[in-house]
Parts: structure tokens; sequence; C-alpha cells
């Protein structure tokens, strides 16, 4: 939180101080134009001017790439110091699914805690439906076996509410975990399958 903070507090500085050398420039301009009214500048002065301008609103634009890639940066080194590589367990979800199930919310244990309680909108279930993955969940977990049971509520065939629970134990090891959960059609039942696997 506080690399976030200082990231925006910088770059609110840098849209100020830019904001305030373009009102500095045009102010200098207009002093210009009220002391000398009658003069009328040369054509190879105007395009200087332009010049400047443009290197001007050039250099702005290169100083505030810089200061999104360094909030880019510092929001990388804030999750890297939060969820370790070593401790940490990430959740996935994706969806293949045609007729059998409207996804509505998923509910996330581990260890019987509850860790998170997702409600989808049309278009977040719309880009599941279209291949997405969405990381549901990332935290930090001891070595040892561990739990996971997945509750997932939504429309069942015949638009009918359906809410079904799939379980995993896993072993936490050394390095990062990866789990997906993933929702498809079972043809043969009519039905859809819930399934919870880990990443090789």
């Amino acid at each position: 939180m506080l690399a976030r903070s200082i990231a925006s507090a910088f770059l609110v500085a840098v849209l100020v101080a830019a904001e305030a050398s373009a009102l500095a420039q045009q102010a200098g301009a207009e002093t210009v134009a009220a002391a000398v009214p009658e003069f009328t500048p040369r054509a190879d002065q105007g395009a200087e001017q332009r010049d400047e301008f443009r290197t001007l609103d050039q250099n702005v634009q290169d100083l505030k790439k810089q200061v999104l890639d360094l909030n880019r940066d510092l929001f990388l080194l804030e999750e890297e110091l939060l969820f370790p590589a070593n401790t940490q367990v990430a959740v996935f979800i994706s969806m293949d699914v045609g007729e059998f199930f409207g996804l509505d919310s998923v509910e996330l244990k581990i260890d019987n805690k509850d860790v998170t309680n997702y409600l989808y909108t049309e278009r977040e279930a719309d880009a599941l439906l279209k291949g997405g993955v969405q990381r549901l969940f990332v935290g930090n977990f001891k070595a040892g076996e561990h739990e996971l049971v997945a509750v997932f509520t939504g429309a069942g065939p015949h638009t009918r509410d359906y809410r079904r629970a799939a379980s995993l134990v896993f072993e936490k090891g050394i390095g990062p975990r990866y789990i997906e959960l993933t929702i498809s059609d079972r043809e043969t039942k009519q039905q859809p399958e819930f399934i919870v696997k880990e990443w090789e």
C-alpha cells in the first residue's frame, strides 16, 4: 500500500508540474505579445516556437510514460513482498460451458476458512465463456497438507438454481502452488461438471 501511495503521489506531482509549466509558457507568451503589440514575428520564429512546444510536449509525454512504468513496477514489487513465491497459493477459474450452467458466484474455502466469495456480472461470465481465465485468489500458506473447497452457484439445466461443491486436498511444498477450478459440460449426463486440479 505504501509503494502504491508513493507512486500515486509522484504521478500527481508530475501532472501538476506539467500543467504549471504549460501555463507558465502561455503566460510568458501573452506577456511578450502585450509588451510589443505591433511586433510581427517572422515565419521562422513561429516555427521555432512550435518546435519548442512540440519538444516540451514530447518530454511531458515521456515523463508520464516513465511514471506509469514506475507505478507498474512498484505494484509488482508490492505483490512479491505480500505473496512470496515460497508460500504462495493461487487459484484460477475457467469455463467451458454451453447449455448446462450459467455462473453466478463462487465461494472458496481453504482449511475450512472462507478466503473469497466472488459474485460475477454478466460481462465477466461471458469473458470466461470466451476462454478467459480469472485469478480468483492468491494467498500465503505454510508447507503441508491443505484442503480447498469451491462452491459454485448459478443456473443449472432448465434454468433451475444450481449449487455444487468440488474439493481438493493438496500438498504445499517449496515454491508456489497453482490450482484451477474448471467448469465444463458433461454431455452424457446433461449436467455441468466441476473439477479442481493442480497445475503441474
